[in-house]
């Protein structure tokens, strides 16, 4: 197929992508929110409830990440550290990860994240959320919104490799043999 069928074709699939995704923020907005408790975090110098993440904001994107032993997830938090601020415009933003604080600190300087993070070790945070079962971690993304007196999880999505939530591999896809069994690395020197 020459140059131009091609690219006309592909426009058309990202056009059912687009409406696909209106879809499913119309199923989002019907979906009944889970009321969830406060949950408390480790964080340098002691801990932090849930409702105090929000800060000013009624809402939350909390970031399950596997931890340091996960290229992955340092990939996806690479990401999320160049758009920090306009996702912050919108919603509050934390990482958290089963790696304790001080592991935390030490590996988010060495990568330059400039978003907060909170340890879930010792709780059963990942697992109620759905992001913790066969004694593994998952990596994802719940959504809180915080009312006067309760928070609700009003969405989540899972992360794997290709997915919406890290740019590198829809770049990827762009290249004549996309990923190509490629695989992200905590350093490539």
């Amino acid at each position: 197929m020459d140059y131009r069928s091609t690219a006309d074709r592909l426009n058309d699939y990202r056009h059912q992508i687009e409406t696909l995704r209106k879809q499913m923020r119309q199923l989002q907005a019907e979906a009944e929110p889970q009321e969830v408790q406060d949950y408390r975090f480790q964080v340098m110098g002691g801990q932090i409830a849930l409702s105090k993440l929000f800060g000013d904001k009624q809402e939350l994107f909390l970031i399950h990440n596997m931890g340091t032993g996960c290229n992955s997830c340092t990939l996806w938090a690479d990401g999320f550290n160049g758009i920090l601020q306009h996702l912050e415009n919108r919603a509050a933003f934390v990482v958290s990860s089963p790696d304790d604080p001080q592991t935390q600190e030490a590996f988010k300087a060495s990568r330059g994240w400039r978003f907060r993070m909170v340890s879930h070790q010792g709780t059963h945070f990942a697992q109620d959320m759905g992001y913790a079962h066969d004694g593994r971690w998952h990596p994802g993304v719940s959504v809180f919104r915080r009312t006067e007196r309760k928070i609700y999880r009003v969405s989540d999505a899972t992360f794997r490799p290709g997915d919406d939530f890290c740019t590198a591999w829809h770049f990827f896809d762009l290249l004549t043999d996309g990923a190509d069994d490629w695989r992200p690395k905590a350093s490539y020197m």
